[in-house]
């Protein structure tokens, strides 16, 4: 009998370290999980003030830009009226062309605070069944015109089985109409600055099915024979404000990634310098 009790106090010696020690460990996770909490608290609050701030300075950069515009008219009345003094009328016209430069960028600044409202907003799905290859057709009539006028010829390769996704329509055209807006830039700039790439001058756009582990993905590709994409910028690409444009706002491809992310989909790319790109939207199908 004393051999039991005292086994079992041995017992109770050992076990009592070990109790601590998962005491003090449970104690440090529940502080992290609060810090973590606070973190994101504050986080939340920082985006909520933030795209409040963004909205306010939406409207005085409307009535900027709508001011700037009725003095470059007025402007242009006086230059016009000057005919026969050329002092005033030349004065008149420095005045509108720096008008024109201050309202050119009034406009952009439009349109950064725009773009940054659609990638730090909340993404609201319309899920609806959707015909992948219908909708790919529309987009290649609206975007022909403007793939022309950058002597960029445009081509569908689509399935011959309609691949149907349940997506929201308005949000996967506007992520695949961006990816085609920046091959179109690409391919456009190469050819005007005579930089190698793939000489063929074509936008594809394709439509696939692949098998996954999991059942089958349906795939959207947007390829070019642009100058293609050297690695070091590659890595940034998604980087937010990360832009290889002078006018760009380096948004554009977070929020079509944050897009086809949101549809349980994944963005990929792959580049050859000096041949072209193909970025891949891959869909749940």
């Amino acid at each position: 009998m004393n051999w039991l009790f005292l086994g079992i106090a041995i017992g109770l010696l050992l076990a009592i370290p070990g109790a601590w020690l998962y005491s003090r460990r449970t104690e440090r996770r529940v502080m992290e999980l609060e810090r973590e909490a606070r973190s994101n608290e504050r986080l939340a609050e920082q985006a909520t003030m933030t795209r409040g701030l963004a909205h306010e300075i939406k409207n005085p950069l409307s009535t900027i830009g709508l001011n700037v515009q009725l003095l470059q008219e007025d402007a242009a009345d006086i230059e016009r009226a000057a005919e026969n003094q050329p002092a005033v009328a030349e004065q008149a016209g420095k005045v509108r062309r720096r008008l024109g430069t201050l309202g050119r960028e009034a406009v952009r600044l439009r349109e950064i605070l725009e773009d940054f409202l659609r990638f730090a907003g909340r993404i609201e799905l319309d899920v609806q069944p959707t015909d992948i290859n219908a909708l790919l057709d529309e987009l290649a009539v609206f975007f022909e015109p403007q793939a022309n006028e950058a002597g960029i010829k445009l081509r569908t390769q689509l399935n011959a089985t309609p691949p149907m996704a349940n997506a929201d329509p308005s949000l996967l055209k506007q992520a695949t109409l961006n990816l085609m807006i920046n091959a179109t830039h690409a391919m456009a700039d190469a050819k005007r600055d005579a930089a190698p790439h793939g000489g063929a001058n074509e936008l594809i756009l394709r439509t696939s099915r692949a098998s996954t582990k999991d059942g089958s993905k349906l795939c959207i590709h947007i390829i070019d024979t642009g100058p293609g994409i050297a690695d070091g910028v590659k890595k940034k690409l998604f980087e937010p404000y990360f832009s290889t444009k002078r006018t760009g706002t380096g948004l554009g491809l977070p929020t079509t990634r944050r897009i086809i992310e949101e549809h349980g989909g994944e963005l990929t790319l792959h580049t050859e310098p000096g041949k072209g790109s193909a970025f891949t939207i891959e869909l749940p199908g």
